[in-house]
């Protein structure tokens, strides 16, 4: 086996958990399990527990496709070239779309013998994140022929990909680190329903607690309770509507949770629910969820969750008819052995989204672009 020597690029900091992040880190982990040398070329990041992170300048916090994330101010060419010179990367993965200030700075100032992959991850939320997706590939098109290779997560983020950057894509989808999801799971003595991610309105959280009240007026002798998991500037709102519809004896916030307790949360859900009204590419949170083993996986019926839930259509809601989303999660806890037969058809397709499934894949498109680039001397 030929070993590697791999830089992920990312302009944004890997202090946050978010999915880009995961991307990089689950597939890192991977390729340096399999003996090749794995580094970070990243924004600003204050994280020590991960071994070769190279943060390049400061950040600045924006919104965008209506997620908080962060952007690079410039970074300096003069540390990037001297880096990239010691270094001596075979392949550079940069994740996209990526800013002029970084990302596209460390590709221009790649050496040749240095080939150059892509990972597309980004669906639009409205016409507005797309015109300045489009500008923004406009600005870097000359940037973008370097790429050897250029990777969708989906077909809506390949889609995406062509409209704004004039960039054909293969699709693989994001990796999900399967045996380290399977934990023992805490079976709860009622129903539970979970969910877990920001608690921003384009995630749905108040659609699943307003579903949930319309769930207790409806079917008042059901029992149940809901866990909320996550940190956002809608979690007082939520508190609100939680004692608004008088569930509180039902509904917790829990807070900020750890990878662990999210894997055993998720681990002993009947239902892990995730209600993102749109701006999703892929949904790996529900890949995540279906590798913990909850019960049943329902996710907003947006194109990027299509891409993993497309296959059991009825796990596809509409956030906002609050009455279905109410009555699927009723018939799912009062329907045991049709909840099982969703659940054995969810499983059955975790296996193409396992990392041992897609590390290699990525790996094959590495060796090519090295080769590739090799002809070339």
């Amino acid at each position: 086996m030929v070993t590697l020597k791999i830089g992920f690029v990312l302009d944004d900091t890997l202090d946050s958990t978010d999915g880009v992040q995961q991307y990089i880190l689950t597939l890192g982990a991977w390729l340096k399990a399999q003996g090749h040398d794995v580094h970070y070329l990243v924004g600003r990041t204050k994280r020590t527990d991960i071994e070769n992170t190279h943060s390049f300048g400061k950040n600045v916090r924006v919104r965008f496709n209506r997620n908080r994330l962060s952007i690079p101010l410039p970074a300096s060419p003069r540390k990037i070239y001297n880096f990239l010179v010691k270094e001596q990367f075979d392949v550079l993965h940069v994740q996209m779309p990526y800013s002029p200030m970084l990302a596209a700075r460390i590709i221009s100032l790649a050496p040749i013998t240095t080939a150059i992959i892509g990972t597309f991850h980004v669906a639009p939320f409205s016409k507005f994140e797309s015109a300045a997706s489009r500008l923004l590939g406009f600005w870097l098109l000359p940037n973008a022929q370097k790429f050897d290779q250029v990777i969708s997560v989906s077909q809506t983020a390949a889609d995406f990909a062509r409209k704004t950057f004039k960039l054909k894509s293969s699709i693989v989808p994001n990796p999900v680190d399967v045996d380290l999801y399977r934990v023992p799971p805490h079976v709860p003595k009622k129903p539970m329903i979970s969910f877990v991610g920001r608690l921003v309105a384009r995630k749905g959280a108040m659609h699943l607690v307003r579903a949930l009240a319309r769930m207790r007026e409806e079917y008042p002798h059901m029992d149940f309770a809901a866990r909320i998991c996550g940190q956002g500037k809608d979690y007082k709102k939520l508190q609100r509507q939680i004692r608004k519809h008088n569930l509180q004896d039902y509904v917790w916030l829990e807070g900020y949770v750890s990878e662990e307790q999210k894997r055993e949360y998720l681990a002993s859900s009947t239902i892990a629910v995730f209600p993102a009204t749109g701006g999703e590419s892929f949904g790996i949170v529900l890949i995540e969820a279906m590798a913990a083993g909850a019960g049943v996986v329902l996710g907003g019926d947006n194109p990027g969750y299509r891409n993993v839930l497309g296959g059991v259509k009825e796990c596809l809601i509409d956030p906002t008819d609050h009455r279905a989303f109410a009555k699927t999660m009723a018939q799912i806890i009062t329907e045991p052995d049709h909840a099982k037969e969703i659940h054995a058809a969810q499983q059955a397709i975790i296996e193409q989204y396992d990392i041992k499934t897609v590390g290699p894949q990525i790996l094959e498109a590495y060796n090519r672009a090295v080769t590739k680039r090799q002809q070339l001397l």
